[in-house]
């Protein structure tokens, strides 16, 4: 099973950067994207539609804020849009798929980055998704959260790491709640099973001089479920080509998608 899944920073632009031809050739089973920024009548637009897959979407209430979709070869059983929280409902940050054993989300947090009143409803989200993540263990079925959460765990994680721990997305707290997370809470960061090497970046600021010098951060995941663990072969996050400020994560499971 190939899972990718990728920020796109609003999905008309990516795909006139040739996004969805891009994906079309990749040969997943399941794509997530986050931050469409799109309607639900316009992403169901011909133009965003791929050949051979379901597409499923949720929006948020002003269009050009937030908004999540999916891709499924195979039809799901169920699909769930939102998590009970107004944070994560209103601006259409999750979609989860349901299949036979395995539920996979499409997740977006807010950034933080625009000033203290989106730092402060990222804060908000985490503590409400936390609480969420820890009711999760108890299902008896697996996940598979692809997330772009806007947060680097650690130093490896974020080029200059010195330099940008007052900055959001490398704040102590935010670290801390990924420490909890893939800590005490037992969940699995999918690309840490398969390579432990730095600069494996996911998304850069918006300039040349962060392309030529590669001052990239990884702020977007695959969340699993324990027993998902030793199933993850392989995790890639191509530079090029590219459709946003965001790197696809590319992730094959040694696992089969069944109703």
């Amino acid at each position: 099973m190939r899972i990718i899944s990728v920020n796109v920073n609003g999905i008309q632009a990516a795909a006139e950067r040739g996004l969805l031809s891009w994906l079309q050739a990749q040969n997943a089973d399941v794509i997530c994207l986050q931050d469409t920024r799109a309607s639900l009548d316009e992403m169901d637009d011909q133009a965003f539609q791929l050949d051979g897959y379901y597409l499923y979407a949720s929006a948020a209430e002003v269009a050009e804020q937030g908004g999540v979709a999916l891709y499924s070869r195979l039809q799901p059983k169920a699909v769930i849009s939102g998590l009970g929280f107004e944070l994560a409902d209103r601006y259409g940050r999750y979609l989860q798929a349901d299949f036979d054993k395995v539920s996979i989300a499409s997740l977006l947090l807010p950034s933080g980055q625009r000033g203290d009143e989106d730092l402060n409803q990222k804060f908000k989200f985490i503590d409400d998704f936390t609480h969420y993540l820890n009711k999760q263990r108890r299902k008896r079925r697996e996940y598979i959260y692809c997330g772009s959460l806007y947060a680097a765990q650690n130093k490896l994680d974020v080029k200059n790491w010195r330099d940008c721990q007052q900055l959001p997305g490398f704040l102590a707290p935010e670290r801390a709640w990924l420490d909890e997370v893939f800590g005490n809470l037992g969940y699995v960061d999918a690309l840490r099973e398969v390579s432990r090497e730095g600069e494996q970046y996911s998304w850069w600021p918006d300039s040349e001089q962060a392309q030529t010098l590669n001052l990239g951060w990884r702020f977007d995941y695959q969340i699993l479920t324990p027993g998902m663990r030793r199933s993850v072969r392989s995790a890639r996050l191509p530079r090029q080509p590219r459709f946003s400020q965001h790197a696809p994560l590319i992730i094959d499971y040694d696992w089969t998608l069944s109703l």
